[in-house]
């Protein structure tokens, strides 16, 4: 390993600080092994509940993407046990992805939707979304990026994250929503946990709601409205058993399709991958539920991505209009389009001739990979590699 190399992991494994991520190249190589080893889990302490349901008879025609029974979360498509919980704006939450040691994460298994993008020097975070169910914590909380402007706007939601660059925090705290962003401070319902030495910020999606409700914001139901599903799979899928996405050397993950589960369970990077054939995975697990994290659909979105400042990296990504998707549901890939009319717009997967595509009823993980990103098809499954215009 040459001294650069060595200094990269050194600066990753010692990164802490809110907004600090990974500095290495964004030329990535691609993915060979299919080991899993699997991290030590936290104990559970989520409290058990109802999960949501698929009704006996699935209405053949689908549900959605304009209107939804009262009872069936439109983010997934699902009976909720308690409909009461779809009286609310959906909760979205900031979760790290590195270090490495902050996996697993807490609360991204209940999550309706979570959305994977790039963030800056080959680190990547998730926006967990929760609607129809709730977790007792949710973290680790880190910092926003101008491209969570986007997700708020689309699901109307209260925000919770970790502070971030003065720029960002401008642009958010100037918004017609300012008033639904949570960060840290005595009066929220924001805590800490210290696992292994470990100071993380979390939060109780439950009374993340209240919170919002008792300070007097308008926090009922909203509108939706966008995607449509389906029991039945479209028949001009093509077999997908495993899917790749490699964001940098640092950042890389498989989804590989369970038959048994008709999910697809995700594992991610363990050391940093220079060249073909270095890849190590782990299964991912929630460290809340202990369990692995699965999801009924994946979503693929090319995205543009335009800089802002290259240093400090930090990008815009204009999520309006229309673009390229990929989806994979049952085992099967799909080569789409994605459409937001409006900024207000929930995002939703179209077809070639237009009509909407059916997504399997479930929860859903978003991969946003940059246009110029690209795409390889083999024996092994489907290869994203992520890149930077």
């Amino acid at each position: 390993m040459t001294k650069v190399a060595i200094a990269i992991a050194l600066f990753f494994f010692l990164l802490t600080a809110c907004g600090a991520s990974v500095p290495v190249s964004t030329q990535t190589q691609e993915i060979t092994s299919t080991s899993t080893i699997s991290p030590t889990p936290y104990p559970p302490t989520q409290t058990p509940t109802l999960e949501p349901t698929i009704t006996p008879a699935y209405p053949p025609e689908g549900i959605g993407p304009e209107t939804y029974p009262q009872n069936v979360d439109p983010l997934t498509g699902l009976v909720v046990p308690d409909p009461a919980l779809l009286d609310r704006r959906p909760l979205m939450i900031k979760v790290s992805n590195i270090p490495r040691y902050v996996r697993p994460q807490w609360g991204l298994s209940l999550a309706d939707h979570v959305y994977e993008y790039y963030t800056e020097y080959g680190s990547t975070r998730f926006i967990a979304i929760f609607l129809g169910q709730d977790a007792s914590q949710v973290g680790p909380i880190r910092s926003a990026r101008f491209f969570d402007d986007n997700i708020i706007r689309a699901y109307k939601a209260v925000f919770t994250f970790g502070y971030a660059d003065f720029r960002v925090m401008e642009k958010l705290f100037a918004s017609d929503y300012a008033n639904r962003l949570v960060v840290e401070s005595e009066n929220t319902p924001l805590f800490r946990i210290d696992p292994q030495g470990y100071d993380h910020l979390m939060v109780d999606t439950s009374a993340l709601s209240k919170y919002i409700s008792n300070k007097g914001i308008e926090n009922n139901r909203q509108d939706l409205h966008g995607l449509f599903f389906q029991l039945e799979a479209p028949k001009n899928g093509q077999p997908v058993q495993q899917i790749f996405v490699h964001y940098s050397i640092a950042i890389y993950t498989k989804w590989e399709y369970d038959t048994l589960t008709g999910k697809y369970l995700r594992s991610s990077d363990t050391v940093n991958s220079e060249k073909v054939g270095t890849d190590l995975y782990a299964t991912l697990t929630d460290a809340l539920t202990n369990e692995r994290i699965t999801a009924d659909n994946v979503v693929f979105l090319d995205i543009p991505y335009q800089y802002v400042n290259k240093n400090p990296e930090q990008f815009e990504m204009p999520f309006i209009g229309t673009g390229v998707a990929f989806a994979f549901r049952d085992g099967q890939g799909y080569k789409l389009g994605w459409q937001r009319a409006t900024k207000d717009a929930m995002v939703s997967l179209i077809n070639e001739d237009g009509s909407p595509f059916p997504m399997k009823p479930g929860n859903t993980w978003f991969e946003v990979i940059g246009t110029s990103s690209t795409l390889t098809q083999d024996e092994q499954g489907w290869r994203f590699v992520f890149h930077i215009p």
